[in-house]
């Protein structure tokens, strides 16, 4: 049995749905990641320095829980393909936009709106895919589709790389509007979720605080969990393109520069799809903790590697750790949430989780900064602090591994 056997499992329509659900996180992900590629390019255009660029990465985190109390609302009572649909569209509008921004300003109100189209997404796709498969097949399907986010940040670096010294960073976000042909495919191919469709054969939905009565509890837990985690994960990532030009002094379009972000985003995929398939075994916690407190012993590596071999390394380890502990996420949230939030809380939790932890591109630019431009020091004293937190808000929490979704819930 391999680890990608459960996939043979799923039926035609699965397949296509899970391939949607991966595609428009990966397309999400690629959109968002191509600005940590030119912070240094936009900061010398406007004549800013770095730390007010990356604000532009705080606006989009921070306006992601907007955008998944609205689109999750919207995909809790018209269905979730159409509003995935509309939600693919806005967010491909606004980083086509992001391409003609006149000022920093202007800009930085673009990447607000972005983040509101961009919190729609993951919450809609994951539980459409969750709703539509067999509960043994959600571990690794979680993986799969949380693997969708490493997957779009190699493909921004991979624009970057080939694109960036020809079309500028203005042409990358001209690039960044193909998204918006994803609704083509989902439009073909793509069916309704049956739990939503059952539900909707069973009367009126009740309200959102009708659903949550009783689990208010559980949802601000979800969204400290999810605090730590992107923390976890945007601790790591943001900033790395960053770190190679200024400590590494590795230019952003180089091949060397483009090699070590391969590399991150290769461990991010095993990361994913292992500690997801794995978590079918030993459960969503247990799998959870032991990836986040496994990237501790890796940062020496990571940050201090010495050679482009050993920090490649590094680079493929800590994230086969941080995305091994998130390739969990998508099904831990949606096995917790109650079926009538389905398509809300989970994309809320996850997104006002992003709005907590919007600081972290900032933060660690201002540690940096005290302690003479050393992005090395701030981002291993993030990443080593935040992995503990992760580990023990993981351990405490609930845990509904397989649970039933719609009338089959118990």
């Amino acid at each position: 049995m391999t680890l990608l056997s459960p996939l043979r499992e799923l039926d035609h329509a699965q397949r296509h749905t899970v391939l949607a659900s991966f595609l428009g996180w990966t397309l999400d992900a690629f959109d968002y990641f191509l600005l940590t590629f030119v912070i240094v390019a936009i900061s010398k255009e406007f004549g800013v320095e770095k730390a007010e660029v990356t604000y532009g990465l705080f606006l989009t985190l921070a306006a992601r829980p907007l955008g998944a109390l609205l689109f999750g609302r919207l995909a809790d009572r018209f269905g979730r393909r159409p509003i995935l649909m509309i939600d693919v569209i806005l967010f491909s509008v606004f980083e086509l936009a992001t391409a003609f921004a006149p000022s920093l300003t202007a800009l930085l109100v673009l990447r607000f709106l972005f983040g509101i189209a961009m919190g729609g997404e993951w919450g809609i796709g994951a539980s459409l895919a969750m709703e539509s498969i067999p509960p043994k097949t959600r571990g690794l399907v979680s993986g799969l589709l949380q693997s969708g986010y490493p997957c779009g940040f190699f493909l921004g670096a991979l624009a970057n790389w080939l694109l960036v010294d020809h079309i500028g960073w203005r042409g990358l976000f001209v690039v960044g509007a193909l998204p918006a042909l994803l609704v083509l495919y989902i439009r073909r191919k793509v069916p309704e979720s049956p739990v939503w469709r059952e539900h909707q054969r069973n009367g009126p939905r009740p309200g959102v605080l009708e659903s949550m009565r009783g689990h208010w509890k559980l949802a601000l837990y979800l969204m400290l969990l999810m605090a730590a985690f992107n923390m976890f994960s945007h601790g790591s990532q943001d900033m790395y393109p960053t770190f190679l030009q200024t400590n590494l002094q590795i230019p952003a379009g180089s091949g060397t520069a483009f090699l070590l972000t391969a590399l991150l985003n290769l461990g991010a995929l095993a990361g994913g799809l292992y500690f997801g398939a794995l978590s079918e075994r030993i459960g969503r916690r247990r799998a959870m903790v032991i990836a986040a407190l496994l990237a501790i012993p890796v940062i020496p590596l990571w940050m201090y590697g010495g050679s482009l071999l050993l920090l490649g390394l590094g680079a493929f380890l800590i994230q086969v750790m941080v995305q091994g502990a998130w390739g969990v996420v998508p099904t831990h949230l949606n096995e917790l949430a109650p079926d009538h939030v389905r398509g809300t809380l989970p994309g809320f939790a996850y997104q006002m989780g992003n709005l907590l932890a919007a600081i972290t591109a900032t933060a660690q630019s201002w540690i940096a900064h005290r302690h003479g431009g050393d992005f090395a020091f701030a981002m291993s004293l993030w990443i080593a602090a935040v992995a503990v937190v992760l580990a023990a808000l993981a351990w405490l929490g609930p845990e509904a591994r397989g649970v039933g979704f719609g009338r089959s819930r118990s």
